[in-house]
C-alpha cells in the first residue's frame, strides 16, 4: 500500500473531491488530512479470500488505536464488479461482523461503481452519494462515529441534505467528480 498505487490514488481524489468535497461525510475531513484512513486494495477473487480479507481488517483494527487508524477502506478492485453479487456479499460481511463479535464496536458502510438504493432508477442522482471509483467496504469504529454524531446539529439530515447536493450538480460536474461513470 503506497500513495503511488494508481488505485488508492484514485479513491484518495474521490475521497478529496466527492466525500469532503461535497461534504457528503461531515467526518471524513479530520481522518483524511490526519492521514488516519487505511487504504486495502484488495486481492480477492473470492468471497472466500475476501471474508479473510475482512476479518484481517477488523483484527488490524483491534489491534491499532483510533489515533493511528481511525477507519479502514477495504478496496476491491478486481472482485464483486457486479452491484448484485457486491450486495449480495455485504450480507456475508454483517454475518461475519456478528459471528465474530464486532457488531456494535464496527459498522460496514458500503460503496460501489453502481450503488444504487432500493426503489430507485440506476440514473437517480441520490445514487451517486455511495458510488465510487471501484467497490469498497468501509470499516468504521461505532465508537467514532457515535462520538462525531453527538457533535453534529441534525444527523438525521445528513442523507437529504446529501441528496440535494448531489441533484444541484451540472452534467459537467459529474463528468468531473464521477468520470469512471462515463468510460
Amino acid at each position: 500500500m503506497t500513495d503511488s498505487d494508481p488505485v488508492i490514488a484514485q479513491v484518495e481524489r474521490w475521497l478529496q473531491d466527492v466525500v469532503v468535497g461535497l461534504n457528503l461525510c461531515p467526518f471524513a475531513r479530520k481522518p483524511l488530512r490526519a492521514r488516519q484512513i487505511r487504504f486495502v486494495v484488495s486481492e480477492a477473487t473470492s468471497d472466500e479470500v475476501l471474508r479473510e480479507e475482512l476479518l484481517d481488517e477488523f483484527q488490524l483494527l483491534d489491534r491499532t488505536s483510533a489515533a493511528e487508524v481511525e477507519t479502514s477502506l477495504l478496496i476491491l478492485p478486481t472482485h464483486l464488479r457486479d452491484f448484485h453479487d457486491y450486495n449480495f456479499f455485504l450480507t456475508e460481511a454483517e454475518l461475519l461482523l456478528k459471528r465474530e463479535g464486532y457488531e456494535g464496536i464496527y459498522q460496514i458502510a458500503s460503496f460501489h461503481p453502481h450503488y444504487q438504493f432500493a426503489n430507485t432508477e440506476p440514473d437517480d442522482a441520490e445514487n451517486l452519494t455511495n458510488r465510487a471509483p471501484y467497490p469498497i467496504l468501509h470499516l468504521l469504529r461505532e465508537e467514532s462515529l457515535e462520538r462525531g454524531l453527538e457533535n453534529y446539529a441534525d444527523p438525521d439530515s445528513i442523507p437529504h441534505n446529501n441528496i440535494l447536493r448531489v441533484e444541484a450538480l451540472t452534467e459537467e460536474q459529474k463528468r468531473l467528480l464521477f468520470p469512471y461513470l462515463f468510460l
